[in-house]
């Protein structure tokens, strides 16, 4: 064959459609995303990151030492729906609707129409998308005529039978870019008891119950009454997102486009209640054994990667929604040595670092290096940047207006970190913006549920604002705005900055959806 007809055959051999094992191997270029986001589970109830912790969690510590830890990362609110917001948008949800407090499981849609989630902005880019878990976000349930459910807020009991389970849910997960979901509305202590797959209860709550808050503490507090699908146990939740994440796994690895997997476990905040396999496991309380079993579920969904052969090119993000909550039982914790929320002052819906510091480790095999650590500043809003950055798609100027990728953290450790401070929220929605080292918390209390209370006895006669060096002072002790005050002027402008712009970000000013006051009267 002469130079000519090799030439010749060579064109026509590139015209050919590409073979399949060649697209399907292009395409897998893109990596896999999962997300998991635990439920009130503190800091220091992971044992890597807490030494002196009780507790073994031995696949959150071979995730850790897969990839890198994150040991100043933090939530944008000490509670569960702003965080969630934060989450799914890459935006505070103080510029949303919801200024305090979180969202009932009959709540509506928070998320504004026309705003693009991740899932989206994946799914725009080539991935199949899957929420399983807890939403929190509301989603618009069918009403009864003449009926209402509260908006933003947990609904009474007199809302709870408002609702036409039986009838198609809109505006839900599957509106806001995932392909498939399956979970529970809310938080595992409010209505309706029940499972939901896309955009339907898996079976009708048609009994009014309610579930003990934790597990062999009964008579005791209970979750809150309501609808319940028949034979609904709160224990059944966990090892039911459980199985539902490890087979969508197993599903997509087949294949040819990228997955994203958005698993928000109910665990391990109230109830608490683990199977009786994990019981007494411990050795500690029904908390501690629920945070094992927690710990557990995730192995088996990385195991799960593994087993279908994409672990080597999934992007792993763990973390959680806020801090422990003091339903945890942290005098018997604390007298058996164990503290949920390390060395951290206050708790989850708390403005101190108890409140929003959490757990976050990142592995992505190939591109982090195992067993790596930083002390760079991050948000949970910066996911969606991060994981635009891990495919090499650009954010649209007007999506994600808080979010900053933190991949620099594994591409160029050595250069300046992108994000340099944050914005944080209390549950009764009072502000904290953290730059550098130092930490302002525009309210005299914890703003949540730790002494000193909003409007308690001990919060009379303190200074109206925070001030704390947080190298110097990570337990917040000392407040030092007496001292600095052309600190705590400085910090304030630089919030007052971000609401005006409708950002924390470089690029055009947005507008806020609703308007923002960051002094309480």
């Amino acid at each position: 064959m002469n130079k000519i007809s090799v030439c010749v055959l060579a064109a026509f051999i590139a015209l050919l459609p590409t073979p399949p094992a060649k697209l399907h191997a292009a395409e897998k270029t893109k990596p896999n995303i999962l997300v998991i986001l635990a439920d009130d589970l503190g800091y220091g109830d992971v044992k890597c990151l807490n030494p002196d912790g009780k507790i073994p969690t031995p696949n959150l510590d071979k995730l850790a030492a897969a990839g890198m830890t994150f040991t100043d990362a933090n939530t944008p609110s000490g509670v569960c729906s702003p965080t969630r917001y934060g989450v799914m948008t890459g935006r505070y949800a103080w510029r949303s609707k919801l200024k305090s407090g979180v969202l009932g499981g009959l709540s509506p849609r928070l998320i504004e129409p026309g705003r693009v989630s991740v899932a989206q902005f994946l799914k725009d880019s080539g991935y199949h998308t899957a929420c399983v878990g807890k939403w929190h976000l509301g989603m618009d349930w069918q009403l009864k005529p003449d009926r209402k459910v509260t908006e933003l807020g947990i609904e009474p009991r007199e809302q709870v039978s408002s609702v036409e389970y039986d009838k198609p849910i809109k505006n839900g997960p599957n509106s806001l870019g995932f392909d498939y979901y399956f979970g529970i509305s809310a938080s595992l202590d409010m209505v309706p008891y029940t499972f939901i797959e896309n955009d339907k209860v898996t079976a009708n709550p048609t009994e009014d119950r309610d579930f003990a808050m934790m597990l062999g503490k009964e008579p005791g507090q209970r979750t809150r009454k309501g609808p319940a699908a028949p034979g609904f146990e709160a224990e059944d939740v966990l090892p039911s997102l459980t199985k539902k994440a490890v087979a969508y796994i197993g599903e997509r690895a087949k294949a040819k486009t990228p997955f994203f997997l958005y698993l928000p476990l109910a665990s391990p905040h109230t109830p608490i209640a683990s199977k009786k396999d994990w019981q007494m496991k411990s050795g500690l309380n029904p908390y501690a054994d629920f945070v094992m079993a927690t710990d557990s579920a995730v192995g088996d969904v990385l195991a799960a990667l593994k087993a279908n052969g994409v672990d080597d090119n999934t992007l792993v993000i763990f973390t959680s929604d806020n801090g422990c909550s003091p339903m945890a039982d942290f005098p018997v914790l604390l007298k058996l040595g164990h503290n949920p929320n390390y060395i951290f002052r206050g708790h989850k819906a708390d403005i101190f670092e108890g409140g929003h510091r959490v757990p976050f480790f990142v592995s992505w095999p190939g591109k982090i290096t195992p067993g790596s650590k930083t002390d760079r500043i991050v948000c949970l809003t910066d996911i969606t940047a991060t994981c635009a950055a891990a495919i090499g798609a650009k954010v649209p100027d007007d999506v994600a207006e808080d979010s900053i990728s933190f991949a620099s953290a594994w591409t160029t450790p050595k250069d300046p970190p992108a994000r340099t401070g944050l914005v944080v929220q209390s549950v009764n929605g009072s502000f904290a913006i953290r730059e550098g080292k130092w930490k302002l918390c525009l309210c005299p209390g914890s703003g949540g549920w730790s002494v000193p209370r909003p409007g308690s006895k001990d919060e009379v006669g303190l200074p109206a604002v925070q001030l704390y060096d947080l190298e110097a002072d990570i337990a917040e002790k000392t407040n030092l705005e007496a001292k600095h005050p052309e600190i705590v002027a400085r910090l304030t402008k630089q919030l007052e900055k971000f609401v005006a712009d409708g950002r924390s970000t470089e690029g055009k000013p947005q507008k806020n959806t609703t308007p923002v006051t960051i002094r309480k009267k």
